[in-house]
Order: C-alpha cells, then sequence, then structure tokens
C-alpha cells in the first residue's frame, strides 16, 4: 500500500489493490508526485487510521511494517504519532532524502536504528539502498513472526468494534462523544482527533472500562475528525470515526446607542456568552454620511 502526503495525506493504493509485483511497479510507474508541506505526524496517524485496516487489505496476523520516505523536516509533531504506532507493534523504518532532518529520522525510527533509518543526498541514490533495505525487512518480518503467539484470531470481527458513536454537546470549543462497547471489552481505547483541513492530532488513552469522554480546548468554527479505537493486548480492533465542527464564537446583539450629546454616546447590547472583553472601535462616518 503507498500515500503520499503534504498538509493533507492521500492514499494512492491500499495492501489490497495489487496481486503481483508487476501491478505495484506499473502503479509507481504512473504515480504522480504531489508537492507542498511536510506535515509527517499526520500521514503517520492517515496510515494508522485508514491504511492498516482490515477493510484496507491489512491481514492480523501479518506483520505491521511502516516505510517512511521523506526529503524535509516535519511542521507538526512527527515523533507522538510514530510513538503510538510502535506501541501498537507496528515497525517503522525512516529514510530521508537531501534536507531530510536526522535527528528526526531516529527519534521516529523503531530499534534498532542502525538498521532502520537510512539518509541519502538525492533522489537517484536511493536505488543504492534497495538491496540491503530488501534484505533487512525480509529478516526482521521472519524474526518478529517466529516470535508472535500463533493463538490470535485471526478476523477481529464485531466481537472486538466499538459501535454507535455519538458526538454531542458541541459548544465553540468543547464537544462530547460516547460509544457503546464491544461485546469483549478492550484493554484500553485511543482517541484521536484533529481539524479536517490540516492540524497536529492529538490523542487520548482510556481505560477500556470507559466509553465516554469529553474534548475541550478546541478551535471555534472548526471541523474535527474524530476516531475511537480499542487496543487488546495484541491486536487493535475497527475503529469508530466521526465529524462535527465547532460553533463560532457567539456575538453580542442588540447594540442600542442613547444618551447623545455633542461629544459623547452610550452604547449598549446583550451580552455575548463567554466574553471575557470587548473591544469597540468607532470612527467617523465617511463623507455625504450624516454625523
Amino acid at each position: 500500500g503507498l500515500s503520499q502526503y503534504s498538509s493533507d495525506p492521500r492514499t494512492e493504493w491500499d495492501l489490497s489493490a495489487y496481486s503481483t509485483r508487476d501491478q505495484v511497479l506499473e502503479a509507481v510507474r504512473n504515480l504522480r508526485y504531489k508537492g507542498g508541506n511536510t506535515f509527517t505526524g499526520l500521514a503517520l496517524t492517515h496510515v494508522l487510521e485508514q491504511n492498516l485496516k482490515p477493510d484496507a487489505g491489512a491481514r492480523l496476523e501479518a506483520e505491521k511494517l511502516v516505510i517512511l520516505l521523506t526529503d524535509g523536516k516535519s511542521q507538526d509533531d512527527a515523533n507522538l504519532a510514530a510513538q503510538t504506532l510502535k506501541n501498537l507493534g507496528i515497525e517503522i523504518f525512516a529514510i530521508g532524502v537531501k534536507n531530510a532532518d536526522e535527528a528526526e529520522l531516529k527519534q521516529v525510527a523503531s530499534e534498532p536504528l542502525e538498521l532502520t533509518v537510512y539518509n541519502v543526498l538525492d533522489f537517484p541514490l536511493l536505488s543504492s539502498l534497495v538491496g540491503r533495505l530488501t534484505r533487512v525487512l525480509c529478516t526482521r518480518i521472519k524474526e518478529k513472526s517466529s516470535k508472535e503467539n500463533t493463538d490470535i484470531s485471526v478476523n477481529t470481527g464485531p466481537q472486538m468494534s466499538p459501535t454507535d458513536l455519538k458526538i454531542s454537546a458541541v459548544t465553540s470549543k468543547s464537544m462530547h462523544l460516547t460509544w457503546s462497547p464491544p461485546p469483549r471489552p478492550p484493554k484500553k481505547y485511543r482517541v484521536v482527533y484533529y481539524p479536517s483541513k490540516g492540524g497536529i492530532p492529538k490523542e487520548v488513552v482510556l481505560d477500556g472500562a470507559v466509553s465516554s469522554l469529553q474534548l475541550s480546548n478546541l478551535t471555534s468554527h472548526t471541523e474535527y475528525l474524530v476516531s475511537v479505537f480499542p487496543i487488546y493486548d495484541a491486536v487493535v480492533g475497527d475503529g469508530l470515526r466521526g465529524v462535527t465542527s465547532t460553533l463560532p464564537l457567539s456575538s453580542p446583539r442588540s447594540l442600542r446607542v442613547s444618551e447623545l450629546s455633542h461629544n459623547s454616546i452610550r452604547l449598549s447590547w446583550k451580552a455575548a456568552q463567554g466574553a471575557t472583553q470587548y473591544l469597540v472601535l468607532c470612527s467617523a462616518a465617511p463623507d455625504g454620511a450624516e454625523d
């Protein structure tokens, strides 16, 4: 599977899209480069939420590997998103080109760094990594597979998936989430939320016995994407997703003018809910208008 990213990640094809080497190579040849910003944290969250799911072709029994290819320093918190993937047993290989930040590559990548971090001066030099990287990837998959417990169910199914996400009590800076837990209670829940037009993903980890959450300190008049993932000992179940927008900030209403004199006026208005101060601007009327 492959996703490209700038300020907004884009899935080019899922894990289940192609079944032969030639099909994948043809897809790579037809790939159109996506320029723009470098929101690596948002991209890693996109891969977790969109690409490493059963309906996108991810098999529960298969090892999960992410290869990050970047030519710049991330404009959001890549380390936090990477740590979330690594905590879920997903291994990250980081490959930098040109202006990539090597310190950031080492933060994002899984241990041991001598096997998972690569850096080259220009794009044509990437071909020099193919042989070694292929050997390392295949060896790591064999090593991890041999250590895995083989009694994990191959299909998470509805037994491990929460349902019925409800978003309520939406204000300009908060919202309340509730959901119905799956029949098999998870160890924890991971709730991820971020503005749909790009922004740093934030997350909250809850005990598996909890099935509600109040999100606070949100930005007003902004559409948010929300995802709830159940986390078990050896697997992450299918997530719930929702979209909602916070309310705009309230405005003062019913402006009235009274007590006019030659050099003063009195203003009154109905208060704006939640306002702590008001800014009042006045200026002389433009030419031609009444004083």
